[in-house]
């Protein structure tokens, strides 16, 4: 069978030392409720990476991306079952217009100081990636997390 992942986005924004969180609790029945999350959603047909994380950005939250940066790409395999395969681009927003509100239909906003993010209820899986996210290293990465059962069971990262 061929591999045919879920093809996504997913924006950390940054602002003042914080970034710009989603706290997943509007709908009971979401796979990620209670979970802490960046900002995005799946792509659509005939759009690129970065349309859809700046229409995912307007959507969830209001604003537009002036300065953004690919920093990386995820292959979550086995993300939702053992055939709910996820693929990801990663982006850092550090610049944009407009203003967050408070809510979204996901759930809450908040403004999170970024020595306090690892601290969040998040995807275990989380944890891997977001170190690399906000380093100082500007070449991008490539992660594999693979999850059995719900967690993930490792990960391999590629810098080029």
């Amino acid at each position: 069978m061929p591999y045919a992942p879920v093809l996504t986005t997913l924006a950390y924004v940054v602002r003042d030392g914080r970034v710009l969180m989603c706290h997943r609790i509007a709908r009971d029945a979401d796979e990620q409720y209670g979970k802490w999350n960046g900002l995005g959603g799946k792509l659509e047909q005939g759009e690129d990476a970065a349309a859809g994380i700046i229409r995912e950005l307007a959507e969830e939250a209001g604003i537009v991306p002036t300065a953004m940066t690919l920093r990386g790409t995820l292959n979550w395999p086995g993300f939702s079952g053992p055939d709910g395969h996820v693929f990801g681009m990663v982006f850092l927003v550090t610049a944009f217009e407009g203003e967050p509100p408070q809510r979204n239909v996901e759930g809450d906003l908040a403004w999170i100081p970024l020595e306090d993010l690892m601290g969040l209820d998040m995807w275990e899986g989380d944890r891997y990636f977001l170190p690399l996210l906000f380093d100082d290293d500007p070449r991008p990465f490539h992660a594999v997390i693979p999850y059995a059962d719900g967690r993930p069971a490792g990960a391999t990262v590629t810098r080029l």
